[in-house]
């Protein structure tokens, strides 16, 4: 298995790749469609032979284990790409000569300096979207 480094110059780990891999193609139409088409068939499979108990109890532990596993992947790749993005945006506002700085620490900020910042923006937006009468 080859290493990946980014631009940065670390490596991602391969647990990381792997369960970004399996994202990729879990997220694919033609899997959803397969799946799909395989659900089909084991209940028709299973009106025939009436509905065995122990295949029954297969299907429930299969669903259960790979809805479990997706649970896990799912989880991994969105926070990952969540802190991506707010790296990102942070730089943008490094960036910006007239932004606020303050608003990089903001995931760090207490409930009252949120809500404190959030009424701010809301006015602004709002002084933005109606325009000054006189």
């Amino acid at each position: 298995m080859t290493t990946q480094r980014t631009e940065l110059g670390s490596i991602r780990p391969p647990g990381s790749r792997l369960l970004h891999t399996i994202d990729r193609l879990a997220s694919r139409p033609v899997l959803a469609m397969a799946i799909v088409a395989g659900d089909g068939l084991w209940v028709v499979y299973s009106l025939i032979v009436g509905f065995p108990t122990r295949l029954e109890t297969i299907f429930q532990t299969l669903v259960a284990a790979l809805t479990l596993a997706m649970v896990f992947v799912i989880q991994h790749t969105q926070a990952r790409e969540q802190l991506a993005t707010q790296r990102k945006l942070d730089e943008i506002l490094r960036a910006l000569p007239h932004a606020s700085n303050a608003l990089i620490a903001l995931e760090e900020a207490s409930d009252d300096e949120l809500g404190t910042v959030h009424r701010t923006h809301r006015e602004l937006r709002q002084q933005a979207v109606e325009p000054e009468l006189g």
